[in-house]
């Protein structure tokens, strides 16, 4: 198996990438570097942000590490693709995930968003690096709608509000196995792990 290392400290994340890669790879991420600093997000596209953090863990991790950084969002069409880029801060607090949902649907009853007015998105672009450079970069995104109120528990960030297209659920009372079948990770996955054989130098 192959040592990847997962730019980032969030372990829900970090889970779910080892779900979808199954055992090509030994997945790590930046909770075994506690003193690791967060690189700032200046970033305007999911593709910049995840440069930006690639780049910075391939630095620590040094020049026989693999990385891959991932960035992703949640786009609605009716507020200009926002929270997007800033997802995970929406409400004003990184990663208060249940504020970022009460916030979003506050925005959306503003606008009486209903029907085809929920049209959504979750996107994600995968940087991989090593030695301190971008090797290639993967997208994957899901198309979707907005729920009316939160459903079900499961998943992370905006999962309970997410209902892809053809599905009847949220992405939060989906079982996981069908949601890493459907997500916008696991489609950047995909394009990663194809390319990965055939084009990656030094892979065994």
């Amino acid at each position: 198996m192959t040592p990847l290392l997962l730019a980032t400290h969030n372990t829900h994340k970090t889970a779910e990438v080892r779900a979808i890669l199954g055992t090509a790879f030994t997945v790590s991420d930046l909770t075994s570097w506690p003193d690791a600093p967060e690189p700032e997000e200046t970033g305007a596209t999911f593709s910049e942000n995840a440069a930006i953090k690639a780049l910075a863990a391939s630095i620590l991790a040094g020049p026989d590490t693999w990385v891959l950084a991932d960035d992703s969002g949640l786009e609605v069409d009716i507020l200009g693709g926002a929270p997007g880029v800033y997802s995970a801060r929406y409400s004003g607090r990184h990663g208060d995930n249940a504020g970022h949902r009460t916030k979003l649907l506050a925005e959306l009853a503003l606008l009486n968003a209903r029907g085809h007015d929920r049209r959504a998105r979750f996107r994600c672009v995968l940087a991989l690096a090593k030695a301190g450079n971008i090797v290639a970069e993967f997208e994957g995104s899901v198309e979707g709608h907005i729920a009316p109120m939160e459903r079900g528990t499961g998943g992370f960030g905006y999962d309970p509000l997410f209902i892809p297209d053809g599905a009847c659920a949220s992405f939060g009372e989906l079982p996981e196995t069908t949601k890493n079948e459907l997500s916008h990770r696991a489609r950047a996955l995909a394009a990663f792990s194809a390319w990965w054989p055939a084009s990656s130098p030094g892979c065994p």
